[in-house]
């Protein structure tokens, strides 16, 4: 139990358990039933005691209000499990707090209309309380968790608040976007503003400092249909300043910017740079975002030795979001071998030059759960060994010996010897880089498992 209902435990030496727990659902559930006026009753207070939020449109308050929902619905759901708050029950902070500061709300306006929201929700967690004995040790238990709540929440949206601030003023200088224009467009700044610009990002015109392009698209942010267009936008900004705030060990700020429908970054790896460790950074970035409700489809190219390499290095980066699924996540090259590429790129003409009878099997052994295709890849990753590949199998080695016998029946080809080993393998990444649903998007998470059995052939005897 999280120490919210710890608080009940101490409450209840002087009431019965059973009369604090009571008390405590009823009170939880009036509110919940309640929370649309509640959040109405908070902004009304913000633009009473706030002359920023009283001089704020109407559209802006309306924006407020429901962001206020949404917290005390998150605050309540946190209450309601006696459980610690978790980052999707806060996803909404990042996004709201981001557009208070391109609304030019002060960071202590905005902190103060998130206490004045506190305060309402605590006040009517009173009220509710009664006079009772039982109510009032049920309001008590309800004390820490509400403040352990608003601790987090309030530490998470200052955090988020802060960085668009660093952002929109980076952001802000023309030079940013104009840079990324030049470099894409293949050209190399040599004086004036650009020049200082990239020098800043760590983008010397005459050095190969290796660095990567990541290319990144939102998808659907907030259901744009339902809560307006500008979501989107919100959604790339905050991703976008994320994105700048990620660099590899040894690399300095990052140029990111907006560019239209898509987010571009220009990662330097630096000196002790490593490509895999920044690909790991993007992907926790990615996964942080989409904990706040931004789903990103995020493409990383391949390392390019100085900024005459990201025109190419660009179109990477944009061609690889095509291998990932409708619902988003990263496409990183440098994770990539060139035989895995070869094969997400592969057309339905390296398909059909499969023998049909190793198709046939292959077709056959997914149906009954894919034994004879495991044996495959583990003999392989075993170098040809057959006991070895046996115990990662964990079956007898006369069942494996049987198994390759049965391979080599139907489709005439001998995993022992190296051409027909490769031919079943890539047999097997073929077919599994298109599965029967979305052949055309989800190619990067179906063959990429499929495929480590190609890397894992280190040597054969």
């Amino acid at each position: 139990m999280s120490s919210g209902s710890g608080g009940a435990a101490g409450a209840e030496t002087f009431t019965g358990a059973e009369a604090v727990r009571a008390q405590r659902a009823r009170i939880l559930s009036e509110l919940l039933s309640d929370v649309d006026s509640l959040a109405a009753t908070a902004v009304a207070t913000m633009r009473a005691e706030i002359p920023a939020y009283a001089a704020q449109s109407e559209a802006f308050l309306a924006d407020v209000r429901d962001q206020v929902v949404r917290q005390y619905r998150g605050k309540l759901a946190v209450l309601l499990e006696e459980r610690t708050v978790r980052p999707e029950d806060i996803g909404y902070v990042r996004q709201s707090a981001m557009r208070r500061a391109r609304a030019g709300v002060a960071l202590a306006d905005y902190i103060n209309a998130f206490r004045v929201g506190q305060q309402v929700f605590w006040d009517s967690v009173l009220a509710r309380a009664g006079r009772t004995q039982a109510g009032r040790e049920a309001a008590l238990t309800l004390a820490a968790p509400v403040m352990r709540y608003c601790d987090v929440a309030s530490t998470h949206a200052a955090h988020a608040y802060q960085e668009f601030q660093q952002y929109a003023a980076a952001e802000a200088a023309r030079e940013t976007r104009d840079l990324l224009e030049t470099l894409l467009a293949g050209a190399v700044p040599t004086r004036g503003p650009e020049l200082a610009a990239a020098q800043a990002h760590g983008l010397c015109p005459d050095t190969r400092t290796p660095l990567l392009v990541v290319v990144a698209v939102v998808l659907d942010p907030y259901d744009m249909v339902a809560r307006g267009p500008d979501r989107g936008a919100d959604a790339r900004h905050a991703a976008c300043a994320a994105l700048a705030r990620t660099s590899a060990r040894g690399g300095g700020r990052t140029l990111s910017v907006v560019r239209q429908s898509e987010i571009v970054a220009v990662p330097v790896l630096g000196p002790n740079g490593d490509a895999e460790e920044l690909c790991d950074r993007l992907q926790a970035l990615n996964e942080s975002l989409r904990a706040d409700g931004i789903v990103l489809a995020m493409g990383i190219s391949t390392v390019g030795g100085g900024v005459a390499q990201i025109p190419r290095a660009y179109q990477e980066a944009r061609a690889v979001i095509d291998f990932l699924p409708e619902d988003g996540g990263v496409a990183a090259l440098p994770r990539l071998t060139p035989f895995q590429y070869l094969a997400l790129c592969a057309d339905d003409t390296a398909r059909n030059l499969v023998d049909p009878r190793i198709t046939a099997l292959l077709d056959e052994d997914r149906a009954r759960g894919g034994v004879l295709t495991a044996t495959i890849r583990a003999f392989a990753a075993a170098d040809l060994n057959l006991r070895t590949a046996a115990e990662r199998l964990q079956i007898h080695p006369n069942t494996a010996q049987y198994r390759l016998r049965r391979i080599q029946e139907r489709t005439g080809r001998s995993l022992r010897h190296i051409n027909d080993l490769v031919e079943l393998l890539v047999a097997i990444a073929l077919q599994d880089s298109l599965p029967p649903t979305n052949p055309e998007r989800k190619r990067l998470a179906a063959a990429t498992n499929e495929l480590q059995a190609i890397s894992d052939v280190r040597s054969f005897p």
